[in-house]
C-alpha cells in the first residue's frame, strides 16, 4: 500500500459515490482484461463469490460439489451455504492440488460440480479436470483466491472454468482488504451474479428473485485497481525470491514447492514440508523470532464436518508434513538468507 492507493481512496471521497459506481465497474473491466476473460464481477469477500456462483449455477439442496479437502475451510462452507453438500478428494503429492483421478471417482448421480484449488498459487491440473468434469457432465469451477496473475499452459487462471473465484484478503498478492470477484465467459452468469449481490436488482432490470447484499464498495474497487498495477511487479519480485530461497535451502532437509513446466506460480504462500521434523521446525522458527504457520490443515477434519468420519490418508499425511513461512513481496535478500539459515540449522540435511 502507498500513494496511489490513499489517491484513489480520496478520488472516490471526492466523488461522493460510495457503491455501484463507476470504480467498482473499472476494476471488473481491468481485471477481467488481465486475466483475458470477457467478464468479472466484484463481491464482498471470496467466500460469498464462491458461494454466488454456485448459486447462479443452480447449484443447492441436494446437490454434491467434489472439493479438495487441503484448502481453507471456506471452499467447502461455500457449499454447505448454498444446501449443498461437499464432498472431499484427495490431493497430488507433487502440486498440493486436487487429484483428478480420486475426484472422478467421487462423481455421484447428486454430483454438480468439482471445484479446483489453485493451491498457494500453483495452478491445478486443469486439463484432467476438465476432461473429468466433462466426462461427467459436471461443473468445474476454480477457487484462484491465492493465483492472481498465475499461469497454466500459457492462460490465466480464472478462465479455465466455468467460473473462477479471486479473494483479495490481506494475505494475497493484492489486496483491499476484503474483497472477492468471479471470473467468467459466461454473459448470463455474469448477470445473474450481478443480481445475486444487490438484493436481485441489476442493470434496470426488476427484481425477479431474492439476492444478497454481496456488494463491493467503490472505495475498495479503487484501491483494488491501485493494486493490479502492481501486480506483475509484486509477481516478478516473489519469483526471484523463491529461486533465491530453493538455492539458499540445499543443505536443508525439506521439500521446496515444486515447479512445473507448464504453469506460472505466484508463491502467494511459501509452503515447505519436512516429514520428519515439521513440528520441530516450526516451534523453533517460532522460538527464533520467524513466523511459521500451518496452511492448511485439511478441512474434513475441522469440527464442522469431522462427524462424518472422512479418512484421506493422502492428504492426512501430506498435512503432517507441511508449513510455511513469511513470503511477502518486500522481504530482502537479507531476510531471506536469515529464514534460510534458521531452517537449516534446525533442520541440516543428512548425508547420503
Amino acid at each position: 500500500m502507498g500513494d496511489s492507493e490513499l489517491q484513489a481512496v480520496q478520488r472516490v471521497l471526492a466523488s461522493g459515490i460510495l457503491t455501484n459506481g463507476p470504480e467498482t465497474e473499472a476494476f471488473e473491466e481491468e481485471f477481467a482484461r488481465a486475466h483475458k476473460v470477457p467478464y468479472a464481477v466484484a463481491l464482498s469477500n471470496g467466500t460469498v463469490a464462491l458461494a454466488a456462483v454456485l448459486l447462479a449455477h443452480g447449484i443447492g439442496p441436494g446437490d454434491e460439489v467434489v472439493v479438495p479437502s487441503f484448502t481453507f475451510i471456506s471452499t467447502a462452507t461455500a457449499v454447505l451455504h448454498v444446501g449443498a453438500l461437499p464432498v472431499f478428494a484427495e490431493i497430488h503429492p507433487d502440486t498440493l492440488t486436487l487429484d483428478a483421478g480420486h475426484a472422478a471417482a467421487l462423481i455421484t448421480s447428486r454430483t454438480k460440480a468439482v471445484i479446483a484449488v489453485h493451491y498457494a498459487g500453483q495452478a491445478a491440473d486443469m486439463t484432467e479436470l476438465r476432461a473429468v468434469a466433462e466426462r461427467a457432465g459436471v461443473l468445474l469451477f476454480e477457487d484462484a483466491a491465492e493465483a492472481h496473475g498465475a499461469t497454466y499452459r500459457g492462460r490465466p487462471v480464472g478462465g479455465l472454468a466455468d467460473g473462477g473465484m479471486f479473494s483479495f484478503t490481506p494475505t494475497k498478492n493484492i489486496t483491499m482488504g476484503e474483497g472477492g470477484l468471479i471470473t467468467t465467459h459466461d454473459a448470463g452468469c455474469a448477470r445473474r451474479l450481478r443480481r445475486l449481490r444487490n438484493h436481485g436488482v441489476a442493470e434496470g432490470i426488476p427484481r425477479t428473485s431474492v439476492g444478497y447484499n454481496w456488494r463491493l464498495s467503490e472505495i475498495q474497487a479503487a484501491v483494488g485497481r491501485a493494486q493490479l498495477q502492481k501486480l506483475n511487479g509484486i509477481l516478478e519480485r516473489k519469483r526471484a525470491n523463491a529461486d533465491l530461497l530453493a538455492g539458499l535451502l540445499h543443505a536443508a532437509d525439506v521439500v521446496f514447492p515444486p515447479g512445473r513446466s507448464d504453469r506460472t506460480p505466484t508463491f502467494m504462500l511459501m509452503t515447505l514440508r519436512s516429514a520428519t521434523r515439521r513440528d520441530a521446525l516450526v516451534a523453533g522458527l517460532l522460538d527464533r523470532g520467524i513466523e511459521a504457520r500451518i496452511y492448511f490443515p485439511p478441512a474434513h477434519l475441522d469440527a464442522v464436518f469431522a462427524a462424518r468420519g472422512i479418512r484421506l490418508p493422502r492428504t492426512e499425511q501430506i498435512a503432517s508434513t507441511v508449513f510455511s513461512i513469511p513470503f511477502h513481496a518486500r522481504l530482502t535478500e537479507d531476510e531471506l538468507r536469515l529464514m534460510a539459515s534458521e531452517i537449516t540449522d534446525l533442520a541440516p540435511r543428512r548425508a547420503a
